[in-house]
């Protein structure tokens, strides 16, 4: 009958030491600043984010591409700013494919 007991007891320890070294940044990660929500679309050597920001501060966002083949420059849009309950869509190309494509964000 000793071993669960044993079991429990060297888990709960565990999970003890656990959170004692973890600490508190382990358990929630800190609340950043508000973004605007993006989804971004490939389509051949086109690609678009469609951002929306339902926050209540500014957002500035900007597209930038990744384009597949070396010699075809990646490409970045101007940063943009999304007001609160705005939308705004980017847009950028490379020549022939797109090998990935994300929006980047800073506080407006």
């Amino acid at each position: 009958m000793r071993t669960p007991f044993r079991r429990t007891a060297a888990l709960l320890c565990t999970a003890a030491a656990l959170t004692v070294t973890l600490g508190p940044a382990a358990r929630a990660a800190p609340a950043g600043p508000p973004r605007a929500e993006c989804g971004t679309r490939v389509h051949g050597s086109h690609a678009r984010a469609d951002c929306f920001n339902g926050n209540s501060t500014p957002d500035r966002v900007q597209l930038h591409v990744e384009c597949a083949r070396w010699w075809d420059p990646d490409m970045d849009t101007a940063p943009a700013a999304v007001d609160p309950a705005r939308h705004v869509s980017l847009t950028q190309r490379c020549w022939l494919e797109i090998r990935r494509a994300w929006v980047t964000h800073q506080p407006g």
